[in-house]
């Protein structure tokens, strides 16, 4: 494995880190006083983004998009993720990679715009009663002559309430297994103004403000079997071939939000004075600083590499669900650390550690919980001994 950059992977990183420092920042604290976006703002920053090449950067060239390798999205990833989540995300937006496994006509409908920033999407798998165990959700799907009629809930759907359509993941049959029946999952397209489709508010979250999440109701909703992503009973396989960086795609901006805190508690514990020396100089705050210097440095080799090894073809669920897992308790463990360096001034709004720490608490959640990781993990070792 070569360590060290490329030039152009060192220009995404350069351009990426200029572009989130002078277009971002300058918005965050906006964003995190009234816990909503600016739809001109968010504009603006995506035509400049449009502009210098950061947009969809995740999407194939073919579809007009960057067509970055996954360690070169990685690493933009990062960059993005020191950022106020909201801003990143909508402002400088990735569509969903599963937009690229459509027909021709879904391809023209739903990725194209997206990727010119015309439109935005949303994913629906969550149900109230149907978190990590995705087979048990209830909303379903029956068919009626040429048509799809979908009925069911879900909910923590991200920024759906901006998204001009939706995936959603229904039931469309059971089949038998040696563990019982077991659900057979579809997805579909839903455009925003379907009839018998809703998007309700949701939950208010401590985590990255300005982002949110809804609730979708579907009501004898109506859409054509043309509307159907990949084929019959097979929505996770289609998921699961076009979704599984998206972990990795976590882990690299939990990455960046880990080294922006670090920066500012290491910046402190060379300024600061107390007992009339700098507090970096105190064991108690320089051994925090090499533990938190150490942990980041495993995070980001395990998650880097798993993007090397999707590149290379022999990324495995554990590779990523490893990289998940570290990366996301790190930040955890750096956020807290970097906030008992500052002190009291640590958890005030005037620095940006208070909302890296809020923040961080989401993302040992969403994309599959440290707990499911660890399952994925743990799995992958037994089986290689048949257990």
């Amino acid at each position: 494995m070569q360590f060290a950059l490329t030039e152009e992977q060192q220009m995404i990183v350069d351009t990426t880190r200029s572009f989130v420092e002078n277009e971002i920042y300058p918005h965050e604290m906006s964003v995190e006083k009234s816990a909503t976006l600016d739809m001109d703002v968010v504009r603006d920053i995506q035509s400049k983004a449009i502009d210098a090449g950061l947009y969809a950067a995740n999407i194939p060239e073919q579809y007009g998009g960057a067509g970055l390798d996954t360690l070169s999205w990685l690493l933009y990833e990062k960059e993005l993720g020191k950022a106020n989540y909201a801003l990143h995300w909508t402002a400088v937006a990735r569509p969903s990679n599963i937009l690229c496994a459509g027909t021709p006509e879904q391809v023209e409908k739903y990725l194209l715009p997206c990727v010119r920033g015309e439109k935005w999407d949303c994913m629906a798998m969550t149900e109230p009663a149907a978190g990590s165990d995705l087979r048990g959700m209830k909303a379903t799907a029956r068919r009626q002559g040429d048509d799809w009629i979908i009925n069911g809930t879900k909910h923590f759907i991200s920024h759906a309430d901006i998204a001009d359509f939706t995936i959603v993941y229904v039931a469309t049959g059971e089949e038998e297994t040696p563990r019982g029946k077991k659900k057979l999952i579809t997805s579909f397209f839903v455009d925003k103004g379907t009839p018998g489709f809703t998007v309700r508010e949701g939950y208010s979250n401590v985590s990255h403000r300005g982002y949110t999440n809804s609730i979708l109701e579907f009501d004898d909703c109506r859409v054509p079997q043309r509307n159907m992503l990949g084929e019959l009973h097979h929505g996770f396989d289609v998921a699961n071939e076009w979704l599984g960086a998206t972990r990795l795609q976590v882990a690299a901006t939990c990455l960046g939000r880990s080294e922006r805190a670090f920066q500012h508690a290491l910046q402190f514990a060379s300024e600061r004075e107390q007992f009339g020396q700098k507090i970096g100089k105190f064991q108690g705050v320089s051994f925090k600083l090499a533990d938190m210097a150490m942990e980041m440095k495993a995070a980001e080799l395990l998650t880097l590499e798993a993007g090397w090894k999707v590149d290379q073809g022999t990324c495995n669920d554990a590779d990523m669900a490893i990289a998940k897992l570290k990366a996301t308790e790190v930040l955890a463990f750096v956020a807290d650390e970097a906030i008992q360096i500052h002190g009291g001034m640590g958890v005030m709004e005037e620095l940006p550690l208070e909302r890296i720490w809020r923040d961080a608490r989401i993302e040992r959640i969403w994309e599959g919980t440290s707990e499911i990781q660890r399952h994925i993990i743990s799995r992958a070792l037994l089986r290689a001994l048949g257990a």
